[in-house]
């Protein structure tokens, strides 16, 4: 997936505007404006796109982490260089603090079945055996799930309360 898809769904997901973007890569260290990020948030066919790259895609999930958890006694975490759809999908669930049965929730609220045993291989080190690649199906129904969790339409909302 592109950093920009990822980016917009979480932005959407969270309900973040302009200015608590800017917040949050503030968070990592990195300075951004508005203008630039409504670049990164633009579709592929806009002439104002520009492409999100992993370097500054990492700054933003970092400083989510942050925003979310606080910050960490010992250090600032690292800005990775090259991002890999099992980096971005640990670093939205340490952002969000989730555990084991509540990413089988979300995913089950878009009809996507994952056991444990599955969705523990994707948070392996890659050099482990049990280790599993994330596809893009797999991130992108747990993005759906986090959208369906935090920012529910009013259909989906029960009557009266």
């Amino acid at each position: 997936m592109l950093n920009n898809d990822v980016f917009r769904r979480v932005r959407y997901a969270l309900d973040l505007s302009d200015s608590k973007m800017v917040d949050i890569f503030k968070l990592a260290g990195e300075q951004f404006t508005v203008a630039q990020i409504s670049q990164w948030l633009a579709r592929e066919d806009d002439p104002g796109f520009e492409k999100c790259r992993n370097a500054q895609f990492s700054a933003f999930l970092n400083g989510l982490i942050v925003d979310l958890r606080g910050p960490r006694e010992d250090s600032q975490p690292q800005i990775e260089q090259s991002l890999t759809n099992n980096m971005i999908f640990k670093k939205l669930r340490i952002a969000l603090n989730l555990q084991t049965d509540d990413i089988l929730e979300m995913m089950e609220l878009t009809g996507f079945s994952l056991s444990r045993h599955e969705l523990s291989s994707l948070f392996r080190k890659s050099s482990q055996r049990h280790y599993r690649e994330c596809n893009d199906q797999t991130l992108r129904k747990f993005l759906k799930g986090m959208q369906l969790k935090y920012r529910p339409s009013i259909e989906e909302q029960p009557e009266n309360g």
